[in-house]
């Protein structure tokens, strides 16, 4: 199918053949990643501004270097040394930034629904990098796109993300997303971080960790978001590692293809031991591979292409 959407807001609104366009188109910008030329000039004569309200490293660095290998004019704003520092306003920002021409605002903020409301007060093409608890779509389409590549299909896997669920909008863009192409989600984590009214997305909840995991094709960890949370949600990081961590001897009642992902930044020790991290069941620099490909995909999407056929190979 041909793409339509002006924005990339979540994962919520796609559609499961929208995300698979996303996905195939991302599949052929992989290969383009690996010519010895790896620019394309899909987004020659586009600005695209990265408004990064929220501290970020690997999501804005993915994003820049997507932007350069599509060819495009790039200008990066830093909340720290703006005039957001001054007290002007998301909306005159914004509003000023689309007055410079920018085709594309790429934004991260820690309250949820800014992208959301961006798309409604400027005519530039807005791509959501993570919005406060909100989504984070282009993490759930690179993760996605990892799983695909590795298992052949998405559909019938079991999924388990075990972390702190509550806090997480990497969670919540997996979950809309794994949900749509049919896999089979369990959600675990202490009870405190994962309440049971997320079964209302479609997937299962359970606190026992070693059952979540025994049958999973696919454990994605998830690290504690002290920044979000407004108080301790559990006695104490010992504690957390003791009952959730995945260790090697949780590992090894696991089925034996079972691979293991993390969105990062990674807590080693807590979420996971190091070894496991570094292992050869690990897709966590995969991850960063595939997403500078499916970020790629979603500019060149949003620039009007129709699918993975017009990408110049």
């Amino acid at each position: 199918m041909s793409w339509t959407k002006k924005h990339l807001l979540d994962i919520e609104s796609l559609t499961a053949e929208e995300i698979t366009t996303v996905l195939d188109t991302a599949r052929a910008f992989k290969a383009v990643g690996e010519r010895a030329i790896k620019k394309v000039p899909a987004l020659r004569g586009k600005t695209v501004v990265n408004l990064f309200i929220e501290p970020s490293t690997r999501t804005r660095i993915s994003f820049e270097l997507a932007e350069q290998r599509l060819t495009a004019d790039i200008v990066n704003f830093s909340a720290d040394a703006s005039s957001f520092k001054k007290g002007e306003t998301l909306k005159d920002t914004a509003k000023n930034l689309e007055a410079l021409n920018a085709d594309f605002i790429v934004i991260r903020h820690s309250a949820s629904g800014a992208a959301h409301f961006l798309s409604r007060v400027v005519k530039s093409s807005i791509i959501n990098a993570g919005d406060g608890a909100h989504e984070h779509p282009t993490q759930a389409l690179l993760d996605a796109f990892t799983i695909r590549e590795r298992k052949g299909s998405i559909a019938g896997l079991n999924v388990t993300i075990l972390g702190d669920i509550l806090y997480s909008r990497v969670a919540r863009s997996n979950i809309w997303a794994l949900t749509k192409l049919d896999a089979k989600v369990t959600l675990c984590g202490p009870s405190t971080l994962v309440p049971k009214t997320f079964e209302q997305m479609g997937c299962r909840v359970t606190h026992n960790v070693d059952e979540a995991i025994r049958d999973a094709d696919i454990i994605h960890l998830l690290r504690i978001q002290h920044e979000r949370q407004r108080k301790t949600m559990f006695p104490s990081i010992g504690e957390y590692t003791n009952l959730f961590g995945l260790n090697k001897a949780r590992l090894a009642k696991t089925k034996p293809d079972s691979l293991i992902m993390h969105p990062g930044p990674i807590n080693r020790g807590v979420e996971i031991d190091s070894e496991i991290a570094d292992c050869s069941r690990s897709l966590i620099l995969e991850q960063v591979t595939n997403g500078l490909a499916v970020r790629m995909a979603v500019l060149f999407l949003l620039n009007g292409g129709k699918g993975p056929g017009e990408v110049i190979s």
